[in-house]
């Protein structure tokens, strides 16, 4: 909230910047807000912020509405093309109709029906992809609480949360949703879990004396509390800041809705498509038009070459297209399931193989979102310890050996009490080991069960009998156990370690033992001896350096140190008696964890650089752990620059997108920072994918080129921002789902150069029949979409589902903004183009003169066009087969490695047969029944083409260069 805003008429000291509550006292804060700790605000007070502030509710833009999407669907250029073709069409039918014109039988406006069929059937399919509602907006709505406890005249009541004001005093406890932002007046031992807005999983211990600088990030707010969050632990009472809009999840809900939807490299290249074929389709028109009426010298045949016109106009959109690519990119989405990458938008499919820069959060995507031990330090020695997970399975290391731990009575001693001062358990399910309870206490329990030594084995042994909880203040817990036996002094009862030798528990003259656990330093301040062996000696101030050098050393890796102390005690302590209890303690040593690098992660990191992609790091953890998770997994190299939130937040936009090509690590970032880093990416040129799970990730999901959610562990916002879904939160599952997008391209362009390809013939062999002094439309758009659709569509499908070429992940991603036409597709579709008309046209001019020397009963001279029809069709066959490789030769390939290419090739070949010699469909398309001999010329005129792509191979080949 800026100072402006504030209910009063003073300035804010903090300046300007909304994020200056964290850096004023509780009084200076009430004061700003004009409230009061201990009765709230009174009602006509409610009642004016109401007025002022609005209802404490997130606020929606208008978005377009479904009939308003369905429209946008028809302004695509090919599709306008087609209704002005239908239109027109239908208009010489009803001129042809009202002459009596139409054979008896005839269907009339077939063309038109079948035109606009096809325009409503690409329409719709638009929609379905479009339609999908943007709910991100929705989702965060959910976080909001329904009803809060507040103090209002003096009287706690509960009200609905949307009736919240600036001012507002909230009451808060375990279990409760966070209803607004605020600053804490006081708490008690209060935890909250913020990973919705900051994306890390441990609560946060909050304390509400803190004071912080105006710089602070916002997983390092301490004194503050956030709407959306929820508390773990601990009550408060909280001062109400912001409301509504003002909100940090209001301010992630505006950058949300600021985030303008961008067409993917697809939908640019189809619209690009569409220009050149409209602009050159109208251009070719003219010019059959102007020239048809020049040799007529004057209009006489205007009808007719309006015909010619139109089924120019149809031959020259793929129609088939649109349904094609939407079967290819949902084919896409069932192998990327099976990959475990759930697809929520199929042109993301195909953007996918266009990714330059992998943008990767850290918890749980790079890493196992589990804490493991890696080090334990005792008596100066530092041991390595292996296994992967909470598997209660791995070895201790001394200087890369093995070491049996009996030989260490130290390391038991420490390991009983990473047991016993423990509130979580490890247990098996389904196979796998799960922690119920904290992550790193779980992490404790998993480094004992390596040694042998079981929590529940230890519990009984040396049962609980008291603790002191951990607060934030001490940063510690301890609990009370009894020593030996029953408890009394002549009970020689020992407990009995694993390897059956005595642990210092045992050989205790005390009846109880109290182990504490917590920050090292703190913990180390309280010690004055150190165990050794089975027994202790005073700690000298020597060993207290060593041990504080070691946890600095630990902690610089990005491990998360903790220290451990034990001590004997002749009677229980009372209640509260922390401070006095926790004293004169006795050192067992230090254990530094991680939430530890998935094992497959380095891998997939090694295959993105081999493929030409930059892996990054976003995080909202600390500088040290991204830099150790980082580092280990190859993402970022020694002396790599890591760029803090604090840091980036001094940046100005040309200053970031100056050094974002530099920055492989980003430490604790706030939603808008991910956002910057996003946008900088992208204005350098960048194609950019996105990971995250928490509301705060959103807006950057939604801006990311590819927006990628996490499925177990992200919420429900982030989820409905994205266009892509990690059913294992694996970032190894974000590299197979390139290699599949990379793939879908590949087939993508296999398919419309042989689509394109023919569409070009058959432009040029219409255009051609009027010039050469030819009697009639050789095609009508009826047959013309029959081409399109099943000739075309069949053997193109099929081709979608051409296996990966062996070097698809070994070479750079492709320019996501090249040409369609890129690469050589656009001369290729051109010279086929000519090839398929050269070869029609020559078949045409034969038929042609063949149908009027050999005549008969049952002969129609207009066979010829009938013939030029099945030479068109049959050739896509040949083209078919042979395109499958650019390179390789069809005799030099598996018939079989695609099967459905040979399925597709005979059944289009029998249906163009049943056209030719079904009486009713042969009617129905306006065809003509050809004698056999002539149908074997059909046939030997389109196996040319096949021949023609075969002999470019070769060439290629033999000019040492490789085909589009």
């Amino acid at each position: 909230m800026s100072a402006n805003s504030l209910p009063v008429h003073e300035a804010s000291p903090s300046g300007e910047d909304p994020a200056v509550w964290h850096s004023l006292e509780v009084d200076k804060a009430l004061d700003l807000l004009d409230s009061n700790a201990d009765r709230g605000l009174t009602s006509p007070e409610v009642q004016q912020r109401v007025q002022k502030y609005g209802p404490n509710e997130l606020e929606e833009n208008e978005g377009r509405g479904a009939w308003e999407i369905l429209l946008d669907q028809f302004k695509n250029i090919m599709l306008l093309m087609l209704i002005a073709v239908a239109f027109i069409s239908g208009f010489l039918d009803f001129m042809a109709w009202q002459a009596g014109e139409f054979d008896p039988g005839e269907v009339p406006f077939k063309d038109t029906i079948a035109i606009m069929a096809i325009v409503i059937l690409n329409g719709v399919l638009g929609y379905v992809q479009e339609a999908r509602a943007e709910k991100a907006l929705a989702a965060l709505k959910k976080l909001t609480s329904p009803l809060v406890r507040v103090l209002r005249n003096g009287k706690l009541m509960e009200i609905a949360a949307k009736e919240l004001v600036p001012g507002d005093v909230m009451l808060l406890e375990a279990g409760m949703q966070i209803a607004a932002d605020g600053r804490l007046i006081e708490q008690s031992n209060l935890q909250v879990r913020e990973s919705a807005l900051t994306g890390e999983a441990a609560s946060v211990n909050k304390q509400a004396s803190l004071l912080l600088p105006e710089e602070t990030s916002l997983g390092d707010r301490l004194n503050l509390v956030f709407q959306g969050t929820e508390v773990v632990q601990g009550r408060a009472k909280v001062l109400v800041t912001n409301t509504g809009m003002q909100t940090e999840l209001g301010r992630i809900a505006t950058l949300l809705q600021s985030v303008e939807n961008e067409p993917t490299p697809l939908q640019q290249r189809m619209t690009q498509l569409g220009n050149v074929l409209v602009t050159g389709s109208l251009v070719l028109v003219a010019f059959v038009v102007v020239g048809g009426i020049i040799q007529a010298r004057g209009f006489s045949n205007l009808r007719e070459l309006l015909e010619i016109s139109l089924s120019m106009a149809v031959a020259v959109v793929p129609e088939g297209l649109p349904a094609v690519i939407t079967v290819t990119l949902a084919l896409g989405t069932q192998r990327m399931v099976r990959h475990n990458a759930l697809i929520r938008k199929l042109p993301a499919v195909e953007t996918l193989g266009s990714v330059t820069t992998i943008c990767s959060d850290k918890t749980g995507t790079l890493t196992q979102n589990k804490m493991v031990v890696q080090s334990v330090y005792i008596n100066n020695n530092a041991f390595r310890v292996t296994g992967e997970g909470y598997a209660p399975t791995g070895d201790f290391q001394l200087n890369t050996q093995t070491i049996p731990v009996e030989d260490y009575p130290e390391i038991s001693a420490l390991l009983v009490a990473c047991a016993v001062c423990n509130d979580s358990v490890l247990q098996k399910e389904k196979g796998e080991w799960a922690i119920l309870g904290d992550p790193t206490e779980g992490a404790l329990i998993t480094l004992a069960g390596k040694a042998g030594i079981e929590k529940d084995q230890w519990q009984n042994k040396l049962p609980r009998i008291g603790e002191f909880p951990f607060s934030s203040e001490r940063k510690r817990m301890s609990v009370v156990c009894q020593g030996r036996g029953n408890g009394e002094q002549g009970d020689e009862t020992t407990p009995v370690t694993p390897n059956s030798s005595p642990t210092p528990y045992s050989l205790l003259p005390t009846p109880y033992v109290m182990f504490t656990k917590g920050s090292p330093e703190l913990t180390l301040a309280r010690c004055t001896q150190i165990h050794l062996g089975n027994h202790s000696d005073p700690l000298t101030d020597a060993q207290r350096q060593k041990i504080l050098a070691e946890n600095d050393q630990m902690a610089s890796k990005g491990l998360r140190v903790l220290g451990f102390a034990y001590k004997p005690l002749a009677e229980i302590p009372p209640e509260g008696s922390d401070e006095t209890s926790e004293t004169n303690l006795v050192w067992l040593g230090l254990v530094g964890m991680l939430d530890a690098p998935r094992p497959e992660v380095r891998a997939a990191v090694q295959e993105c650089r081999e493929a030409g992609i930059r892996p990054i790091m976003i995080t909202g953890d600390h500088q040290l752990t991204a830099q150790a998770i980082a580092f280990d997994l190859g993402i970022a190299q020694e002396g790599d620059r890591v760029l803090t939130g604090q840091e980036l937040q001094r940046m100005s936009d040309q200053e970031l997108e100056q050094n974002v090509d530099l920055v492989s690590i980003y430490a604790r970032v706030s939603p808008e920072h991910k956002l910057r880093i996003v946008q900088a990416l992208q204005r350098r040129g960048r194609f950019v994918a996105m990971t995250g799970d928490g509301v705060n990730d959103a807006p950057a999901l939604k801006q990311a080129d590819i927006g990628i959610a996490m499925g177990i562990t992200g919420t429900d916002v982030s989820k409905e921002a994205s266009d892509m879904v990690l059913l294992d939160d694996n970032f190894a599952t974000i590299v197979a789902a390139t290699k599949e997008g990379r793939v879908v391209y590949t087939n993508i362009r296999r398919f419309i150069k042989y689509i394109l390809g023919s569409n070009i013939g058959e432009v040029l062999t219409i255009a051609s029949a009027p010039l050469l002094g030819l009697g009639g439309v050789p095609l009508t758009p009826l047959q013309i979409l029959w081409m399109n659709l099943v000739t075309d569509g069949l053997p193109a499908l099929a081709l979608a589902v051409e296996p990966p070429e062996p070097d698809v992940m070994k070479r750079p991603p492709f320019n996501p903004r090249e040409s369609i036409f890129a690469r050589g597709l656009g001369s290729y579709m051109i010279r086929i183009g000519i090839i398929f008309a050269v070869i029609s046209i020559l078949l045409m001019l034969w038929a042609y003169n063949h149908v009027q020397l050999v005549t008969g009963p049952g002969l129609d001279p207009q066979r010829w066009k009938t013939m030029v029809f099945t030479s068109l069709c049959v050739a896509q066959m040949g083209h078919a087969i042979a395109i499958r490789s650019n390179n390789r030769l069809t005799i030099e390939m598996n018939p079989f490695s695609n099967p459905f290419v040979l399925g597709a090739v005979i059944v289009t070949t029998l249906l163009q047969l049943m056209l030719i010699y079904v009486p009713p469909l042969r009617a129905f398309f306006g065809l003509q029944w050809l004698p056999l001999n002539e149908l074997a010329i059909c046939f030997g005129f389109s196996s040319l083409m096949f021949v023609w792509v075969e002999l470019e191979k070769l060439f290629f080949r033999f000019m040492g260069r490789k085909s589009v």
